[in-house]
């Protein structure tokens, strides 16, 4: 297990991290009408995943927006922000700000990604904000787990990881 911060206290990661050069292991997350999401329903193409603790948060709402403005310019590339906010808020979210090129998806029931990508915070069953690049070969190109989860990440470098994948 793996310690960050969340507002300046610890809080521990379940889950093992992912490394650049990993395969990226497949999970199960539920998408806004329900439907269940894995990796390999975007096989054969980059993914830029995106992953925030609460869509309705300042710093996530800027992250998936800045995400979502990028989308447009990148060829072959899924862009999935990922959250255990309820797919319907979620929805909703996306609605009301005008988020047309990612995909959102929920991971609320069983925090399979959370625990796949070692994101999951036990103490708060919040995600911990981090971004992954993964190829088409679903191979693991670029890992940003935040010391502080309240933090921005570092979109340029995520935003090139993604154009640089193949």
């Amino acid at each position: 297990m793996t310690t960050v911060k969340f507002k300046g206290n610890d809080v521990t990661l379940l889950g093992n991290q992912v490394k650049v050069g990993d395969k990226a292991p497949n999970f199960t997350v539920l998408a806004n009408d329900l439907s269940e999401v894995t990796l390999d329903d975007t096989k054969g193409s980059v993914r830029l995943i995106s992953v925030v603790p609460s869509i309705d948060t300042g710093v996530c709402d800027a992250q998936t927006r800045r995400f979502n403005e990028e989308a447009s310019k990148l060829d072959n590339v899924k862009v999935l922000t990922v959250s255990v906010d309820l797919p319907f808020a979620q929805k909703r979210w996306c609605g009301s700000n005008g988020i047309e090129n990612v995909q959102t998806v929920s991971d609320h029931r069983d925090l399979s990604f959370g625990e796949a990508f070692g994101v999951a915070i036990k103490e708060l069953r919040l995600l911990a904000r981090s971004v992954f690049v993964v190829n088409s070969n679903d191979e693991v190109t670029y890992v940003e787990y935040l010391p502080e989860v309240t933090n921005h990440p570092n979109y340029e470098a995520a935003i090139e990881a993604a154009k640089a994948a193949k």
